[in-house]
């Protein structure tokens, strides 16, 4: 038992001696003594002077937080991520958008559309109910309403109320691509 005792011991002081060398201290008290200076750091000395590569300018505060976030901004990233067909983030932008804005009809409407490409038709419902209420039947969201009951393959109600959608606004291009689309889709139904 003695002689393992010795034997670690002598590796521990071989193992010091070692890890003595990695300091760039070359005293042996340094290792049992903790080194400020190199355990924190440069904090002690004073900060370098610049490389010239930025020229010093004056201190400034940091611009304070905007008061109240900007919806725009969401409803932009919205839009982007829906183009990119990413609609979880496209959702996630245009519900903080109408969390913050409950009356932007914009937003509402994108909630929506990107509901029903992730196929949550209850709260595309929801939504298109909401932007009912802000701006009444208008024929964007009868189309976008329409479009929806397309992807839900309810053609009776898609068809309905695309066909209100042209009666307010006949020369809607959006409206009368979606009513070809359903129609297309009802003839391949029937030959099908």
């Amino acid at each position: 038992m003695r002689a393992r005792a010795v034997r670690v011991l002598a590796a521990t002081v071989s193992c010091l001696f070692w890890l003595n060398g990695c300091e760039t201290s070359t005293r042996l008290g340094d290792l049992f003594q903790s080194n400020t200076a190199a355990t924190q750091g440069v904090a002690s000395q004073e900060d370098p002077p610049t490389t010239g590569s930025v020229r010093p300018t004056a201190h400034t505060p940091a611009s304070p937080a905007k008061a109240s976030p900007d919806k725009d901004d969401d409803v932009s990233l919205g839009k982007t991520y829906f183009r990119a067909g990413t609609f979880n983030l496209a959702e996630r932008h245009f519900r903080r958008a109408v969390e913050l804005h409950p009356r932007d009809l914009e937003s509402w409407i994108g909630l929506a559309a990107s509901y029903d490409r992730q196929r949550r038709f209850d709260l595309a419902d929801r939504a298109y109910d909401q932007a009912t209420k802000i701006a009444g039947p208008t024929a964007e969201i009868l189309n976008n309403r329409g479009y929806s009951y397309m992807l839900r393959g309810d053609q009776r109600r898609a068809r309905e109320t695309l066909l209100e959608a042209q009666a307010r606004d006949p020369g809607n291009a959006y409206v009368k691509n979606n009513l070809e689309l359903l129609e297309a889709n009802l003839r391949k139904g029937k030959a099908g």
